[in-house]
């Protein structure tokens, strides 16, 4: 069992990005995600000089490290949105939520990336007979608002034709959700910002952050580099010299196993829509299949970091609840497990501005494949002075009391959150 992601494993080049670093600038993208990457490609593309540094290699954290996932729809219940912000304001973050899924594939067809894109929806699965009049409830307020009009509620007799397992009691489909192969998506928008004229330098990590006259200057392992303008688009990694954006961003533990290669006609069984899964507990389970055949299987297994030691202990709590939900399963081995972190905000709603003249993009809690794009983006523009569609642009971000950086509650949330699963 390998303890790496599949993304950056199979199905995507070994090509390199190590281009020498250039003494100067115009911005300084930090961080080699899918917010830098898009963000970098859009500066380049309007033809701003645009350097994009990478401590590791491109896409090597969250970015390569989830499940694929572009989920339409906030990461919030609707209904509790507009109780806290209002419908004018509900509407407004989940119609960008849509938008940033439909932006995703005008992406991969204008640009030409091969990274299996697939509109193919996503069933949220009821898993006690409790959480079934929620997903009414939800489906309810979803269709009456306009929001997303097409979600269906399916029965338990329905989820024959979707799932082969008896495990859960009602679904809750939304066909605007896709996935897709984010090793593969992530080397393509690299590769598309290089041709615009942007340089990315991997294996670059940003140690100190100056200010000087008429901008910054950033010493990296690899020298120094004076620029106009700097973008952190770190998310959850903490490969941030930036304190301020530490005490703000919670890296939540998110673990993920992959089988081996199934049998065609046994994945096709198992999934006949091949769809993206997830279940509705609070420490809950997603799930999907990729193109070769392999059941991607990942959740909260633990809330720590990972290392090889947490790793494997996941691969363990994954591979058990994986043969539950699929007994079918029992003895097919794993190919895979990883971690990685998700880069929480306290309300999960994404973040988007400038402090202290150092613009950000991160906080996408979650839903980050999809955001992470479109916020790349929109940030991009707003350097460029350019208007915005962003519902996040400048919006409040407060520090979390008594955090700098390292979560120390998490357990203590993970413990509430098990007790919750066992009553709720």
């Amino acid at each position: 069992m390998k303890l790496s992601p599949y993304w950056l494993d199979i199905g995507v080049s070994e090509q390199r990005f190590t281009n020498a670093i250039t003494d100067s600038t115009d911005v300084l993208v930090i961080g080699g995600g899918l917010t830098g990457l898009s963000a970098s490609l859009t500066l380049a593309s309007k033809g701003t000089n645009v350097t994009l540094i990478e401590s590791g290699e491109i896409a090597g954290e969250a970015s390569g490290r989830n499940g694929g996932q572009c989920n339409n729809g906030t990461l919030q219940d609707y209904g509790s949105l507009v109780k806290l912000y209002g419908e004018s304001k509900a509407r407004e973050f989940y119609l960008a939520y849509n938008s940033a899924v439909d932006n995703i594939e005008q992406l991969v067809r204008e640009l030409e990336i091969e990274c299996d894109f697939r509109r193919n929806g996503k069933l949220k699965l009821a898993s006690k007979p409790g959480h079934v009049e929620r997903l009414k409830r939800t489906r309810d307020v979803l269709q009456t608002s306009g929001v997303d009009p097409d979600t269906k509620l399916l029965s338990k007799s329905d989820l024959e034709q979707e799932i082969q397992s008896d495990v859960y009691f009602a679904g809750l489909l939304q066909p605007l959700s896709a996935t897709l192969h984010v090793g593969k998506f992530c080397k393509g928008l690299a590769n598309v910002a290089e041709q615009k004229g942007a340089s990315i330098c991997e294996f670059t990590q940003a140690q100190k952050i100056v200010k000087v006259e008429n901008g910054w200057l950033v010493n990296t392992n690899r020298g120094m580099i004076r620029t106009k303008s700097i973008l952190m688009a770190t998310g959850g990694s903490g490969n941030t010299p930036a304190h301020w954006f530490k005490r703000r961003v919670i890296p939540v533990g998110s673990f993920v196993i992959v089988t081996e290669p199934l049998a065609e006609s046994t994945a096709s069984a198992l999934l006949p829509e091949a769809r993206s899964y997830v279940n509705t507990l609070n420490i809950g389970n997603y799930f999907r299949l990729t193109s070769d055949h392999r059941l991607l299987f990942g959740g909260r297994a633990k809330f720590a970091v990972s290392n090889p030691k947490s790793d494997h202990q996941s691969a363990t709590i994954l591979t058990k609840t994986m043969t539950t939900t699929f007994p079918q399963l029992k003895g097919v081995g794993v190919d895979y497990c990883w971690g990685g972190s998700v880069d929480m905000s306290a309300d999960r709603m994404p973040k988007l501005g400038q402090c202290n003249g150092i613009y950000y993009a991160m906080g996408y809690s979650g839903h980050g494949v999809q955001m992470a794009v479109q916020s790349g983006q929109e940030i991009a523009k707003h350097m460029l002075g350019e208007q915005t569609s962003s519902p996040w642009l400048n919006a409040p971000w407060k520090a979390i009391p008594a955090y700098t950086g390292k979560p120390w509650f998490l357990p203590f949330v993970g413990w509430y959150y098990q007790f919750m699963d066992k009553v709720d």
